[in-house]
């Protein structure tokens, strides 16, 4: 396997796991939060990011390299490691403020995937998607957090 082949492979690899963090992070704060809005919000979320993790295992397959297995029911971790006790103290705010700094961790990954000039336009262009997709949920977040303050 060529060098290029794996660290696309790992690329994608890596695309996998932060999107894992995040639909398992949004999952937990789904049905944990008191909000039906913010239930509803957050289950979407967690929806939208399996469609990731599907869309960019496809992805990996075709480079002959599944990505690897990562620990789903682990701890979660990439700027989601303090959701729980947030959920714990039951603070809306402190919840939303945790879901946008696992969003922050999100798109840091993105882009730096973003930055590897290897990546063949097609996956490029699902990377690109994706980003923007996740840009726009980690600013949703952000304003309702900002409107909590108040």
């Amino acid at each position: 396997m060529s060098t290029t082949t794996t660290n696309i492979a790992s690329i994608l690899n890596e695309l996998i796991e932060t999107c894992r963090d995040g639909q398992a992070g949004f999952r937990s704060a789904a049905e944990n939060v008191k909000s039906a809005d913010y239930k509803s919000l957050f289950a979407e979320l967690s929806a939208q990011r399996q469609g990731f993790i599907t869309e960019l295992q496809g992805l990996a397959r075709s480079f002959g390299q599944p990505e690897t297995s990562g620990s789903v029911a682990g701890s979660l971790h990439r700027g989601w490691i303090d959701l729980k006790a947030a959920l714990t103290s039951g603070d809306e705010h402190a919840v939303l403020a945790e879901c946008e700094r696992g969003e922050d961790s999100a798109v840091a990954e993105y882009r730096s995937a973003l930055e590897h000039d290897e990546l063949p336009s097609n996956i490029r262009r699902v990377i690109e998607d994706q980003a923007a997709q996740v840009q726009a949920a980690h600013d949703r977040v952000r304003d309702l957090r900002d409107l909590t303050q108040d």
